[in-house]
């Protein structure tokens, strides 16, 4: 079963806040976080065990256990085995993310796409998800954002590693699809040209965005769409750069992302759209597009990503977009 069938273009929830990203977020709240998701109506949730070190996995787990399991979908990834032992959180290497969970628990995390450790890291989330199955299982951060030069040899590891584990779960029926939870759009060319293994689809994260989908648009957007997989489109909204923001991938946004969120935002203001109908709805345009998955970490968040989901946002928007040089000139639009 593909992503693009199983999510068939729905709005998700997006875990990575729930990780104390960027702020230390009460528990309480973080609870009535997930419980708003739940009485919306939003029946997928995607997580890792890197979001605070199994924090944001933890959190879930609570919030959703007394929920009838057959009435959800669960997405989180492998990569990463979250040690008893603590480390200093300030010394990771994380790559471009580095800093982003610094309130996040301190518990060692490893990074590790062989098959024994795909097998642990599964097990792991099963008992922090407090849940006897996980649906979808991404191979988190496979990627030169993570890892510089070396991510082809980190891509060759789970390649005879993750991936065919992550196969055979997925033949067996234990998992009902798998494939890439990535920044980048390089990794997921590179395993679409693979006649093995079999991926179900992708989660992209802050690439096919209103400010950022250039690349993805050309490069992966068409082939998956052709073989009926699916993208999860996370980060939709860059980090929070383009709903007013200060951060984009990770970092503060730069001169050049802030004028482009600007000149979005005064045609947006013409109309009476707000941003986040605008990069909601851009998103879920793209037919090779199966979920869309905000993050948030206050309730009222999800009343306004489902307010913005509803919103009636004229055509001439979009073509004064298009006009702008603000949307690529194929980008699907929605009508």
């Amino acid at each position: 079963m593909t992503l693009k069938t199983l999510l068939n273009g729905t709005l998700g929830f997006g875990a990575a806040p729930l990780g104390n990203m960027f702020r230390d977020i009460p528990e309480t709240e973080a609870q009535a976080t997930v419980e708003a998701a739940w009485n919306d109506g939003i029946r997928y949730y995607d997580n890792a065990p890197f979001y605070g070190a199994g924090l944001a996995e933890i959190r879930m787990g609570e919030a959703l256990k007394d929920k009838p399991r057959g009435d959800y979908i669960i997405s989180t990834k492998v990569g990463r085995v979250i040690l008893d032992e603590v480390e200093d959180i300030s010394a990771r290497d994380l790559g471009e993310k580095a800093g982003v969970f610094q309130y996040g628990r301190a518990n060692k995390i490893v990074n590790d796409y062989t098959a024994d450790a795909t097998l642990r890291s599964i097990e792991d989330s099963l008992k922090r998800l407090q849940t006897d199955h996980i649906d979808i299982a991404f191979v988190h951060d496979l990627a030169q954002d993570f890892w510089g030069d070396r991510w082809l040899e980190k891509f060759e590891e789970a390649r005879t590693g993750a991936f065919r584990v992550l196969d055979r779960l997925r033949d067996e029926g234990v998992i009902k699809g798998w494939g890439l939870g990535v920044n980048r759009v390089e990794p997921i060319e590179l395993l679409l040209a693979l006649d093995e293994p079999r991926p179900d689809g992708f989660l992209l994260a802050g690439r096919y965005t209103l400010l950022d989908h250039d690349k993805a648009l050309q490069r992966v957007m068409p082939q998956v769409a052709e073989k009926g997989l699916g993208i999860v489109v996370g980060g939709p909204y860059s980090s929070g750069a383009l709903v007013g923001g200060p951060n984009f991938e990770y970092a503060p946004a730069t001169p050049a992302i802030l004028d482009k969120v600007a000149r979005i935002k005064a045609i947006a203001d013409r109309y009476g759209i707000s941003m986040k109908a605008a990069g909601l709805q851009f998103a879920l345009a793209n037919p090779a597009v199966a979920a869309v998955i905000p993050g948030a970490s206050r309730p009222e968040r999800i009343a306004e990503d489902r307010a913005a989901l509803n919103e009636t946002v004229p055509a001439d928007f979009w073509r004064e977009l298009r006009q702008a040089g603000l949307v690529h000139p194929d980008a699907p639009l929605p009508v």
